[in-house]
């Protein structure tokens, strides 16, 4: 806690200011030290390790009777009390708000994993119609499943939600990580579609279907970890 140390030559009167002993308190360290009462008449003599309050005694001095220096370690716990107060309460404002970050991100990451693989699965459904028939050469000729654009689209856009907490947990800036990183992800995500062996329209729309992914889900938990990547 909060000290300081007052030294009283041999024969020292030190006054007393009641400011300075609003919220401390003295113990003798060393020799001994009388206190001086109201009326100016000589109070009771404190030797060493004793401890005393000032405030509210009427005490106006402090005076070493004896010939060797004393000395009196003055405390102020309540000073320190209300420190410690203000930092407890710092920490609880982080962990709490923290708690609620990693909360309204975990929301956030479902409704847009759940929102991401609808419309993948419509933009594909759409696609299929339209004549795409999403045939892989290099996956044996078969045709992607509509069932297999929701689930891998839910995979890697749950798999962003946990480099998102990551961030929100580790890094200062989360926000401005997370959107060169997932921007990064999206364009090594192009790379599979490019060299599947599919026809054009096939390897368009399957680029396509990435970018829609990731403009619903990167928008989403770029806000919720914190607002503009800038």
């Amino acid at each position: 806690m909060p000290a300081r140390t007052l030294a009283l030559p041999g024969g020292a009167r030190v006054p007393v200011v009641a400011a300075q002993w609003r919220h401390a308190y003295g113990v003798v360290t060393r020799g001994r030290v009388q206190l001086e009462l109201r009326d100016g008449t000589p109070g009771p003599v404190l030797g060493r390790d004793a401890g005393f309050w000032l405030r509210g005694t009427g005490v106006r001095a402090l005076r070493n009777p004896g010939r060797r220096t004393a000395t009196v370690r003055i405390l102020t716990p309540h000073l320190e009390a209300r420190r410690n107060d203000m930092i407890s309460s710092t920490d609880t404002d982080v962990t709490v708000g923290r708690r609620h970050g990693f909360r309204r991100l975990a929301v956030t990451g479902l409704v847009a994993t759940l929102v991401a693989m609808v419309v993948t699965t419509l933009a594909a459904a759409l696609a299929r119609a339209a004549g795409v028939d999403f045939e892989i050469p290099d996956g044996g000729g078969e045709n992607i499943p509509l069932g297999g654009f929701a689930v891998v689209t839910g995979f890697f856009s749950l798999v962003g939600v946990v480099i998102a907490a990551a961030l929100l947990r580790f890094s200062a800036r989360p926000a401005r990580r997370f959107v060169w990183t997932a921007v990064s992800l999206t364009a090594l995500s192009m790379v599979p579609p490019l060299i599947a062996g599919g026809d054009a329209a096939t390897t368009v729309t399957l680029i396509g279907l990435h970018l829609v992914a990731a403009a619903v889900t990167i928008p989403a938990l770029t806000w919720s970890l914190g607002g503009r990547a800038d």
